[in-house]
Formats: structure tokens, sequence, C-alpha cells
């Protein structure tokens, strides 16, 4: 009788105030699915009483247990990168990092954020009119579906945050990446949501932490795509409302999934079986 080898591989998650992740599941589910031992660990900055300040000792701490990789969240993302050898193109064009591979002693970094996105969006709404969409949300996870948004072929993009530099910013450091597309910071959001074909939200409102709408319900019509970030809850205040003004809607479920496809891909060399991943989210999540 032959006896079926089992490889064994180690991950993690760096970040602050993570214990609820779902990210560690996913991984290790998908793992005992193609026959790994897979350990995927939560390195929370919060519970070890640590900062972004150790990174270093962090990393160097995995590397030496013989860790594959590392996830990387906030407020990391962009710390992590002094600490990299290596980063692939769209993590160096978008300054941030959610997925560092360590091989040979090296470190490289990726960012599977925008992918996760715009492959989420690229299933959930397909044939989205993409003329014109609003962004609420300028931060680390709003560089990340900016990027996706325009590189999936959205012509405008009107970003909006409750810090205005940030918005502009952002608009800045996109610009020359898609010059084919006009990407601006807003300053009437009620305009430009009459303009616009679609909207897409990246700040944290709609959490059981901050409940409510990020707008106002009215600037919300039966025209309008919504595509949401928030995963937990999957039905978000926004969402509930925007379904019952007859717009087309995108949960965060599939940013959340499809970034950790792209980085267990990574890890591994393996190729993930994303409908089996979606469906252990689904379940995960009610």
């Amino acid at each position: 009788m032959t006896e079926t080898l089992v490889r064994p591989l180690k991950a993690g998650l760096i970040g602050a105030g993570i214990q609820a992740s779902l990210t560690p599941a996913m991984h290790m589910a998908e793992g005992a699915a193609q026959g790994l031992s897979y350990q995927y660990e939560l390195i929370d900055l919060q519970a070890l009483g640590a900062t972004e300040g150790d990174l270093p000792r962090l990393l160097a701490d995995a590397q030496t247990r013989g860790l594959a990789g590392l996830n990387i969240t906030h407020p990391c993302k962009q710390a992590v990168i002094a600490h990299l050898d290596e980063l692939a193109p769209d993590a160096r064009r978008l300054g941030a990092v959610n997925t560092v591979v360590l091989k040979g002693g090296r470190r490289y970094g990726h960012n599977t954020d925008w992918w996760g996105f715009a492959e989420g969006f690229r299933r959930g709404l397909p044939d989205a009119d993409l003329s014109a969409a609003v962004q609420l949300g300028a931060g680390g996870a709003g560089v990340a579906t900016a990027y996706a948004g325009l590189s999936l072929g959205l012509r405008q993009l009107a970003v909006f945050d409750r810090e205005p530099e940030r918005a502009e910013a952002l608009a800045e450091m996109l610009a020359p990446l898609f010059p084919e597309a006009e990407i601006t910071a807003g300053t009437d959001l009620a305009a430009a949501m009459r303009e616009a074909a679609g909207l897409i939200h990246a700040t944290p409102t709609g959490m059981a932490k901050y409940p409510g709408l990020p707008l106002d319900a009215d600037f919300l019509a039966p025209r309008h795509w919504v595509a949401e970030i928030v995963y937990f809850p999957l039905e978000t205040a926004l969402l509930k409302e925007a379904r019952r003004r007859g717009c087309r809607t995108l949960d965060g479920g599939g940013m959340a999934v499809f970034q950790a496809v792209g980085a267990f891909r990574l890890f591994t060399g393996l190729e993930p079986d994303a409908a089996r991943m979606l469906e252990h989210f689904k379940a995960m999540t009610g």
C-alpha cells in the first residue's frame, strides 16, 4: 500500500487586531484539500504588544522558523516595504504589500489585494458600465480598489475621502499609471454620483464597529452598481439599501477570497481551487 506524502508548509499573517481573521482558515482548508500539512499562524502586533518597528525582528523570526510566506495587513502594508529585498511591479506601483514570499533567504513583496478586488468584480459584476465611478476611501484598501477598477478599464474615477489630501494624493499617484483615464479628487459627492455609473466603497463603514451608511442613501439610483470591500458582515447597510433601490451589488467576500487565492498560489506554488475557497468562505460567513 502506497502512503500519500504530505508536504509540510507554514505561513502567517502580520497585523494588529487580527484575531477574527478568516485568512488562516481559508489557507489551511485549501492546503489540506491539496495534500499539504499547512500551518497558518496569526502574528498579532496587538496581542504581542508590538508595533511596526518590530517588523525586522518578526520577519527574521519567520525566516528562521521556515515560514514560506507572510500576509501583511493594517498597519504594516507600507512599513514592510523597507525590509524587503524585491518588489513585484504591482506592489511597487501601489506602494503597498500584502503578501511576502520568503525564499532562499530573501523577501519578495507582492500585492494580491488589487487582483482580489478585480477578480471578484469580474465575476460578480460582469458587463458593468465602466464609464464613470465614485470611490469612497483613499486609504490602503482604496489604493488597491482604485488600481483594480482602472485596470479593468474604468474611464473616469472620482475619489472622495474624509481627508481630502489623501484623495488628492491617490489621484496624483494613479494618473501617470492610467493616462487614458480621468482620475480626480472629488469635491461634490452628490454631483459625482449623478454622473457616475457605479460606486466603489473602500472605507470601514458598515463593519460592526462602524455601523451606518457611508453616503446619503438618496444619492443611490437604480442605474448604479455598488461594489463593497467590507465582508464582516457580508450584508452591509450600504448593500441592503442599494439593493432596495434596485442597484446591482457586489459584497466584500470576493476581494477577501481572491486576495487569499493569490497569496496561496505564491506561498505554495500550487494552483488553488477558487470555487472551493469561495464555498468555504461562504460556509464560514453564513
